[in-house]
């Protein structure tokens, strides 16, 4: 949600103070981009994984700064929401059995969070968005107790000028309304970073567009939304529409929302950063003392403060990031299409399906994004979220005709895709043994078509048959999710339903 700020007011000053020291960053990127001054490939990645805190009973619990004070690790952040919290894996060379290794850490710091919260009658949930959650947990008063947060909801608000409204039409409809933004602190993700290059970054972002379909299709994990049965992966619809500046007014005009897909292929990092500065407005016009442009005259990295706070207030599902690491400027892409969960086998499943896939996308002779408009890709990403693992999508047809057909997700990553992505690991230099337990989750999760939205969904219903009321029918759903979850089997193999009937007091 953005870098650390202290929380104040703004005066006109500010903002056309801010938007220079944005247009000398930009510049120094250009110089930056032109001098070649990045540092070298060292095939790295991250990942952070969002996370919810819930009580025996299934519902949140408003507890993050008390749990985070017993983890006492800086592994683990606070999120917007105080029932959110965050996990941050350190970077990994991809290679060996790295993912492997990042299972193990996962379950260590995991199994030691979820021991901390239970001091405080409390539990770790990974998922995309707890069914649980009621209007009345996502209100200001629920914010977590950090100054970024305040003011960014704030500069939203202000922005705004009115209400939000969520409307997300899908198995169910629902429309209500929000006076800030804590409802995006319903989505909880897991963010994929690369580390890459400038001359690969385009090919890499482009390749991560094309596979944000597939992913989602095969990972969604976030059905339900304040009791309503809404698409398989909610979370895009959600974030989009709670973080939204423009009123109806704008939104007719066609100005583009903060929460953004994208609308063009790229051909340099440079064309993201330029395209954040050009469409959307300072939220925290707050600056700092560094000239960049001197840092670069002689010699230095510039921290690019301005540029990479901006940046995080645009949010993007592959999002360009700049950082400096030991005095060296790098590229990375953020890839934050995937919910949380269901379990760490499924989370390295998808993180291993999506590494190998978005390597042989990018190094593809003719790129699928050659042969695919845009505007496909972006109607891919639509119908995944919708339908889940149910869903078809637009692909480049083989042979020497090109357009695009139809085709059913499941059996585009089964017959096309999975085989990409275990090239893409062996090129990585991925062991054989974790390129085949992980992509061997994805394989049977087609094969049942079932992922984390699926199973939530028919347990649900095979509540409801039982005669429990909605609400109980969720808190059991979302009980059973998490005993589920910290045994570990990935959700392919979860049986469908509840154990024994569930009491309705």
């Amino acid at each position: 949600m953005g870098e650390k700020v202290v929380a104040g007011p703004f005066d006109l000053s500010d903002r056309q103070r801010y938007r220079e020291k944005l247009g000398r960053c930009l510049t120094g990127l250009e110089r930056l981009l032109a001098h070649k001054r990045f540092d070298r490939p060292k095939n790295l990645m991250g990942v952070e994984i969002e996370l919810n805190l819930v009580g025996p009973d299934g519902l949140p619990k408003m507890l993050n700064g008390q749990v985070l004070e017993r983890i006492a690790s800086r592994d683990f952040q606070t999120e917007l929401a105080m029932f959110n919290l965050e996990v941050n894996i350190a970077p990994h060379r991809l290679g060996g059995r790295v993912f492997d290794q990042l299972a193990e850490e996962l379950r260590t710091s995991l199994a030691y969070a979820d021991r901390k919260a239970g001091e405080l009658d409390a539990g770790i949930v990974m998922i995309g968005i707890l069914p649980t959650l009621d209007r009345d947990d996502l209100v200001s008063s629920n914010l977590s107790e950090v100054d970024r947060y305040t003011l960014l909801n704030d500069q939203i608000v202000a922005a705004r000028g009115e209400d939000f409204r969520l409307d997300i039409d899908g198995v169910e409809h629902l429309t209500c309304t929000s006076r800030s933004i804590v409802p995006e602190a319903a989505c909880t993700s897991v963010q994929l970073h690369l580390q890459v290059t400038p001359g690969r970054f385009a090919d890499v972002w482009n390749a991560a567009q094309v596979a944000s379909a597939p992913q989602i299709a095969l990972g969604a994990n976030s059905p339900f939304l304040f009791g309503h049965e809404l698409w398989r992966e909610s979370r895009p619809p959600l974030f989009l529409q709670a973080t939204d500046t423009r009123p109806p007014e704008l939104q007719a005009q066609g100005v583009r929302p903060r929460t953004w897909f994208g609308e063009r292929w790229i051909s340099s990092a440079y064309d993201l950063f330029e395209e954040n500065l050009r469409y959307f407005p300072a939220l925290l016009p707050i600056c700092d003392d560094e000239d960049p442009l001197e840092v670069i005259d002689a010699g230095g990295a510039p921290k690019l403060a301005e540029l990479v706070l901006h940046n995080g207030t645009v949010y993007r599902w592959n999002r360009p990031v700049y950082d400096v690491a030991d005095g060296v400027p790098h590229l990375r892409v953020e890839n934050r299409v995937l919910p949380a969960g269901p379990t760490i086998t499924d989370v390295i499943a998808n993180a291993a399906f999506y590494y190998g896939l978005v390597r042989s996308l990018a190094e593809e002779s003719r790129p699928v994004w050659t042969r695919m408009p845009f505007e496909t890709a972006a109607a891919n990403f639509d119908a995944a979220c919708r339908y889940g693992i149910d869903a078809r999508l637009e692909w480049p047809r083989r042979g020497r005709h090109g357009g695009t057909s139809e085709v059913d997700a499941v059996t585009l990553v089964r017959e096309e895709l999975l085989p990409m992505a275990e090239a893409g690991l062996a090129a990585w230099g991925v062991e054989a043994a974790d390129r085949d337990l992980y992509l061997g989750v994805i394989e049977e999760r087609c094969r049942r078509r079932v992922n984390g939205a699926s199973w939530q969904a028919a347990t649900f219903h095979r509540a409801l048959e039982q005669g429990l009321p909605r609400d109980v029918a969720l808190a059991a759903t979302t009980r059973r999710y998490g005993e589920l979850m910290h045994l570990g089997e990935p959700v392919h193999t979860w049986p469908v339903g509840l154990p024994e009937p569930v009491p309705l007091g």
